[in-house]
């Protein structure tokens, strides 16, 4: 979408998805404490945990699968005003598949299908990923909401969202009278969301594509959330990178972890990946290959100067909470690691 449509009112009736996320649900509580909605509805085929339920307050949650023709019923009964699509799976801890594609593809093509046809929505929120730009070898250093992939996912979760973000631009084509925003989110790190990302950093040993050195951008869930929040409530139409500011090296993130990085052949880095005890959720899988390899980092300027949204947390200071909160004991403290660096620096001085 290349022009934004200004700034909306309040929304009166919200309808999430994926209520039984991290983001979804936590969304929804949020939601349901502003005074000035007048009702926000949880939708999930799962049921939310006892905790989540219990935060959602006064949000009705409605269990029903969005692949279905139920969401428009549901959207023209209590007269949806805003959608938020946050059930699109990037289930980092879950291997793609092709039951996960048809409920992305074919749940977001229902959902802004209902959309369409409804009288009462205004707004429709995608989350979305960085996952869409790929990462390649000769990607610009930032990548702007302009830039297209260098190479393009051909499948995965990025190969998902790119078709779901058509999707989402071909509605706000059809009707032009919705304001249609998707959320390009960086890679979610915290200690309470569950990602691919934070159990491959939390594994004793982490395998690295050997001769490679990539640049790594994190988002702190917290500012994950809030961005959400902020997007549904008064954020214009368009597309926006979210992501926390600076860089890190896979390897300075690997040390401060209290890791061992083992740099090896590529195709390597999944099957030893899989070795630790965790190995469902550890694993990475070819398709994300190219992230570990390159690396990928987001121009976040439009979330400041469109948005107007500002995140707490760097990406220094999400892995510092991450590794603080949230990731298991260190196998070797960064105190440690300085102390053999200086040793080895030592060492090598005085064999020259």
């Amino acid at each position: 979408m290349a022009q934004d449509s200004g700034t909306t009112a309040t929304p009166r009736v919200v309808l999430v998805t994926g209520a039984s996320t991290f983001l979804g649900g936590y969304l929804v509580a949020r939601l349901a404490a502003n005074p000035e909605i007048e009702k926000v509805l949880a939708v999930d085929s799962r049921v939310p945990g006892k905790a989540l339920l219990r935060r959602m307050g006064r949000a009705e949650f409605l269990r029903l699968d969005i692949r279905r023709p139920t969401i428009a019923k549901t959207i023209a009964v209590h007269e949806v005003d805003t959608v938020v699509h946050a059930a699109t799976s990037i289930m980092d801890l879950s291997p793609h598949s092709a039951a996960i594609k048809e409920f992305n593809v074919v749940g977001a093509m229902q959902v802004f299908a209902a959309c369409q046809r409804s009288p009462s929505v205004r707004r429709v929120v995608l989350r979305s990923t960085a996952m869409v730009y790929g990462a390649s070898s000769k990607d610009p250093a930032y990548f702007s909401e302009r830039d297209r992939a260098v190479r393009e996912p051909t499948s995965g979760y990025g190969r998902d969202l790119l078709d779901i973000e058509g999707y989402a631009r071909g509605l706000a084509r059809r009707r032009p009278d919705i304001g249609v925003t998707i959320v390009r989110f960086q890679a979610i790190l915290g200690p309470r969301i569950q990602t691919r990302t934070g159990a491959y950093l939390s594994t004793p040993l982490v395998p690295t594509v050997f001769g490679f050195q990539p640049r790594l951008q994190f988002l702190h869930e917290e500012d994950a959330l809030g961005a959400l929040e902020h997007i549904t409530l008064s954020a214009p139409s368009g597309t926006y990178n979210i992501a926390g500011d600076g860089v890190v090296s896979l390897t300075q993130a690997i040390r401060r972890a209290g890791r061992i990085e083992l740099p090896v052949p590529s195709g390597l880095v999944t099957p030893i990946s899989g070795v630790f005890s965790d190995v469902r959720t550890a694993r990475f899988r070819s398709s994300q290959m190219d992230f570990l390899t390159f690396g990928r980092v987001l121009d976040n300027s439009r979330m400041r100067t469109d948005l107007g949204f500002e995140p707490r947390f760097t990406t220094s200071e999400t892995l510092d909470d991450f590794i603080e909160r949230g990731a298991s004991d260190m196998v070797i403290s960064p105190q440690r690691w300085r102390d053999l660096e200086q040793r080895l620096a030592s060492a090598v001085h005085q064999l020259r």
